[in-house]
């Protein structure tokens, strides 16, 4: 009988933490499928910072740094910058990436490190709590927004990969998300894209994934997926934000 699925040697064989309905297994289990059959493991390191993400390092099955909060973008710098043959990539969360790593993130984005970043956006701070993130949706529910996020007094979620895509180095950003078969399989040819682009040595490359937190959100696994789909996505729209053929060898060509 031809087996058509099996285990990746990308991804080690201890079972994980996270909890029932969460979607970071998945995305744990895309890199590590990308980064084998792209033949990098034996030269790809991994950051993983503090978060959800925090025990990153005993799952991902290629060497890895941990980082303080926030900070693993300037990590990956250093260590692509001493080692260039290197394939890194940072894995971070909202809370880690767009609030106390926001311009860490902006700056190695905005000079090109080449770098990938896996940026997982569950709307909410996950490990420390439940609390209001960066990326929270306007009303939702959080420990320290009870009454709802008051965009008023709290602003209005920012949208990361828009953001970066603004910036005129960082030159493949995509958002996806991994709550059905259709969209994981969009996800994971976003990823390869993402390390093919490194492995070439072109360009910063970014993938946002929008994920389900049902343990914070105070939902169902199957609650949570409707929850993504019927109010992030209409907000954090998916697809392409900037594509390589719009920064060149170090030449723009897309419209200002």
């Amino acid at each position: 009988m031809k087996k058509i699925f099996s285990y990746t040697e990308g991804l080690t064989r201890r079972p994980t933490h996270y909890c029932p309905g969460c979607t970071h297994g998945v995305i744990h289990r895309l890199v590590g499928e990308v980064v084998e059959e792209l033949g990098l493991r034996g030269r790809t390191v991994g950051i993983a910072p503090v978060g959800c993400s925090v025990l990153a390092y005993e799952y991902f099955n290629c060497d890895m740094f941990e980082a303080s909060h926030g900070r693993a973008p300037a990590v990956a710098t250093g260590a692509k910058r001493t080692r260039p043959n290197l394939i890194v990539f940072t894995y971070q969360g909202d809370g880690d990436l767009a609030s106390i790593g926001m311009a860490e993130i902006v700056h190695a984005a905005n000079r090109g490190e080449k770098f990938t970043t896996i940026f997982v956006n569950n709307a909410i701070y996950g490990m420390t709590g439940g609390q209001m993130a960066p990326t929270t949706m306007p009303g939702q529910h959080s420990t320290t927004s009870p009454g709802g996020r008051n965009c008023d007094e709290a602003g209005y979620p920012i949208r990361v990969a828009e953001l970066l895509s603004t910036l005129t180095t960082p030159a493949y950003i995509e958002r996806v998300a991994v709550h059905t078969p259709a969209h994981t399989i969009r996800a994971k040819e976003a990823i390869r894209k993402a390390f093919e682009l490194q492995a070439e040595g072109r360009c910063y490359t970014f993938i946002e994934v929008l994920s389900t937190c049902p343990t914070n959100w105070g939902l169902s696994p199957r609650e949570s997926e409707k929850w993504l789909e019927n109010v992030m996505m209409p907000y954090y729209t998916l697809g392409v934000k900037k594509r390589p053929e719009d920064f060149d060898g170090g030449i723009f060509h897309g419209k200002h």
